[in-house]
Parts: C-alpha cells; sequence; structure tokens
C-alpha cells in the first residue's frame, strides 16, 4: 500500500498572524509557521494503515524553503521519504493553481491512496480534495472521521452534524480527515534521530512541467483586494448592582440579542 500524504506549514493559529501589506498575502516569514495541525491526523492514519497491511508512506508539500520543519515533523512521525516542491514562481498563488502543482506531482509517484487533513487552518477552505480528484480523475472521500482499507476499496464513515454517512470508494482515491478518527502519536527521539537520514526530493516547477506564467499571484484567480486590522477592544459596558444589578444585565443581553 503506498500512501501520500498531503501536509501544509501554516502560520500557528495560536499567535498573530498578519498579511504581507506589500502584497496582501500572508506574511509567513515573520509567522510562527507549523504544520497543519489537520494534517497530522492524516499522517497518523497513513502510519496506521501501513502498520496493519505494510507499505510506504510519502509526504509532499508545496512550500518555500521553511516547510522543511512540516516535513521534518512527519518523517519524525515515521513518514518514510518526503517530496518537497519549492519553486518562487508560486507565491501568491490560490487553491486552484496550489492544486495543479500537487496534481503534477502525485502523477509523478506511485499511489494506492492520498490523504489530507480536512482543511487549513489558514484559509479553511476545504476544497483540495476536491480540486485534486478532478484533477487526476480519481474519487475523492472526505471528512472521514473513520477509514477502513480492505483490497483495492476505501470506506469511510463521513462525519456529518447529523451523524454520519457510510461512503466508499475504489482505489486509488483521496480521503480528507477529521480530527475525530484518531490521536496522533507524538514523535519520538528515535524517531526524531531517524527523520534526519531519511530523503526529502525537492522539485521545482520545472521538474514538475509546470509552466511559471500560470501560478503565482500575478495569475491566481482569487487575491485579497484589501484588509485591516482587529479593532481594539473597547472597554465594555459595567454594571452597578444597586439591587438592580440582574435586571440591569438582563437588559443589556436583550440589547445585544444575546437573550
Amino acid at each position: 500500500m503506498n500512501i501520500v500524504v498531503l501536509v501544509k506549514q501554516v502560520p500557528d493559529s495560536g499567535s498573530e498572524r498578519k498579511l504581507d501589506p506589500s502584497d496582501n498575502t500572508v506574511a509567513r516569514a515573520s509567522a510562527d509557521n507549523v504544520i497543519n495541525e489537520m494534517d497530522e491526523y492524516a499522517i497518523e492514519e497513513a502510519l496506521t494503515i501501513k502498520e496493519a497491511q505494510g507499505g510506504e508512506v510519502t509526504v509532499l508539500t508545496v512550500g518555500p524553503d521553511s516547510a522543511t520543519d512540516a516535513i521534518r515533523k512527519a518523517l519524525s512521525m515515521g513518514a518514510d521519504k518526503a517530496v518537497h516542491v519549492s519553486d518562487e514562481a508560486i507565491h501568491g498563488s490560490d487553491a486552484l493553481q496550489i492544486s495543479a502543482v500537487l496534481a503534477a506531482a502525485l502523477q509523478q509517484l506511485e499511489y494506492d491512496l492520498v490523504l489530507c487533513g480536512a482543511e487549513a487552518t489558514d484559509s479553511q477552505m476545504s476544497v483540495m480534495p476536491a480540486l485534486l480528484a478532478e484533477r487526476l480523475g480519481i474519487p475523492q472521500l472526505s471528512g472521514a472521521r473513520k477509514l477502513t482499507v480492505e483490497g483495492s476499496t476505501a470506506r469511510i464513515e463521513r462525519q456529518t452534524d447529523g451523524g454520519y454517512w457510510a461512503v466508499e470508494a475504489p482505489l486509488p482515491a483521496i480521503v480528507s480527515t477529521w480530527d475525530t478518527i484518531n490521536e496522533p502519536r507524538y514523535p519520538s527521539f528515535k524517531g526524531i534521530m531517524a527523520a534526519k537520514k531519511k530523503p526529502v526530493e525537492t522539485k521545482s516547477l520545472a521538474d514538475l512541467g509546470v509552466d511559471p506564467s500560470t501560478v503565482g499571484l500575478a495569475a491566481a484567480s482569487t487575491k485579497v483586494l484589501d484588509f485591516a486590522g482587529r479593532p481594539p477592544k473597547g472597554e465594555g459596558v459595567k454594571v452597578t448592582d444597586e439591587g438592580d444589578g440582574a435586571q440591569k444585565l438582563v437588559d443589556f443581553l436583550a440589547s445585544q440579542k444575546i437573550v
């Protein structure tokens, strides 16, 4: 079973995130960048399948040089190798363009299953599985809270607000996973040391046969036109209890349409 896991380096959602005013893109150089949290569940699921059925887990990412940190995290968890697509022309690309780059990279790999997190914490678009399924001509199973692979068939429980749907598709397929599917393992010291020796292949757009003029901010179909910082927090409303504090509180909540 050859499994490819898509990972993304994103600004830490627990720290302040900013846009670069020069081009309105995410200011990644000054951010505290980490592996996308949702992708760790996809990595864990890939490793679980590999341990049960054998095979190989390859990590695939598109990003700047700093994205190697996300790759090393995945390798230290137990992935076998990685492919890092890095090219300055990719800067500012939107989801459509990135899907074309990822599809080109996947076409150069052998895979039975492609796994990814349900969404990236920076964009929260949840569109990449569908875009890749369309470009590669393979089925997608999205929002999995449980995944079972038997022979040439993948089955999932697709998480919904009211329960789950039972869905299946033939392999090869792409599956996106929610954070309810498992509990990602912590990299061991042995895993961290072993990750330093695992192969990481770096590819450019030329290596993938992708025309640089089709990616990047200038060719993007979506752009951030303007942005503003979060307004400062106000002082709030102080309620003095003079025997009628409860009523004042209820009146305030009602004025805010909370009750």
